[in-house]
């Protein structure tokens, strides 16, 4: 038996768990049949971060074992894209020798994609000067020549300094179609891209031969609206993050996508000024009116807390609700309430986080 063979039985094995453990905590609801989105066994992350250990001259990556909490040396991370891996010793061998770019280092953040980006960010206890920028920029140019292609940032308390770009480029194959994605470090991306592929074709399935248009909530750099454009009218996708609302933008004109508007609100927000509590600047500057929009749909994938229950009571109002969780308890909670309103037509497991703890889920609900 190969190595290959045990990874994917040891995947398999921990895939199986998590389902059983998904069915029964909805148990006590009437859901239709689990649909399961795999991963791959190994490579699958996107993003990775490394605490620096300093031990004498030598120094290397560490991470931590989250139920001691003891630190152990990483020198590869199976979990990590390829891309990553390729690039982890070379950087941090050349970090090693040079007094400049270590001293106070304290933790590297890598960024990659399926399209072949990497981004890596520098992290240290003191500040950065010209000093920093010029061996920083020596060091890039060693990694080309050892084959390593990457763009460098470093940031320290208030500071940060980007020789490139502080984002890369992603490109997702979804359908027949590629589409692309303006990612920044430092700010929320899906870890698991080819994952991240299945769940925007299963939120394509969801939402084909729908009628009127799309309201989501949560949007980040429009990651879902993107996709989901096609199937509607007009979508409105909603973000209070600046940086993710730029990225949204820029996705927006890069994907040449016509009938997708972005506003910089809180669902919260979303709510007073649907209801016409509450007029908003934001969105009389962004040219965008409310009246326009005939919204029969509501995308949201909230962070780990869920929706609280105002939110709750707004997406009620709609006939559709896709809801993609990172959290099956709040999940639970939250299908408590709409599902006094609305019954689960679609649910799916996607594995985002393989050998953790980590489920996410998915489920498509219409108006009773």
């Amino acid at each position: 038996m190969t190595s290959t063979d045990v990874d994917h039985q040891a995947y398999r094995a921990q895939l199986d768990e998590k389902t059983t453990r998904l069915k029964s905590t909805f148990e006590h609801l009437e859901m239709p049949q689990l649909e399961v989105f795999d991963s791959q066994p190994l490579n699958y992350r996107m993003r990775a971060e490394f605490r620096v250990w300093h031990d004498g001259e030598d120094l290397y990556y560490i991470m931590f074992d989250p139920a001691t909490k003891d630190k152990y040396r990483v020198d590869e991370l199976p979990a990590a894209s390829q891309r990553i891996n390729e690039a982890m010793p070379v950087l941090i061998e050349a970090i090693r020798t040079n007094r400049t770019l270590r001293r106070k280092l304290f933790q590297i953040d890598f960024l990659s994609t399926l399209s072949g980006e990497l981004l890596a960010s520098l992290l240290y206890h003191r500040p950065l000067d010209d000093e920093w920028t010029q061996a920083a920029k020596i060091l890039k140019q060693e990694l080309i020549e050892s084959g390593i292609s990457l763009d460098l940032i470093g940031r320290a308390r208030k500071m940060k300094y980007c020789l490139d770009r502080d984002y890369v480029i992603e490109r997702l194959q979804v359908g027949e179609k590629t589409l692309i994605y303006q990612q920044y470090e430092n700010t929320f991306t899906q870890p698991n891209a080819v994952v991240a592929q299945k769940m925007l074709q299963w939120s394509i399935d969801c939402t084909e031969g729908s009628t009127g248009d799309l309201l989501e909530l949560y949007c980040g750099n429009g990651h879902f609206s993107l996709a989901l454009s096609e199937n509607f009218n007009q979508v409105l996708a909603t973000e209070l993050a600046k940086t993710s609302v730029k990225a949204a933008q820029y996705n927006i004109a890069a994907n040449q996508i016509q009938n997708v508007q972005i506003a910089r609100l809180s669902a919260m927000e979303v709510a007073e000024a649907i209801e016409g509590q509450r007029t908003f600047r934001r969105l009389k500057n962004a040219g965008i009116d409310l009246s326009q929009y005939d919204f029969k749909t509501v995308f949201v994938d909230p962070p780990r807390a869920g929706m609280d229950t105002e939110s709750c009571k707004m997406v009620q109002r709609f006939e559709r609700i896709l809801y993609i969780s990172c959290n099956p308890s709040t999940l639970r909670d939250n299908l408590d309430t709409l599902c006094q309103t609305h019954t689960v037509t679609r649910f799916a497991l996607f594995d985002q986080f393989p050998y953790t703890s980590h489920i996410e889920a998915g489920v498509l609900l219409e108006r009773t």
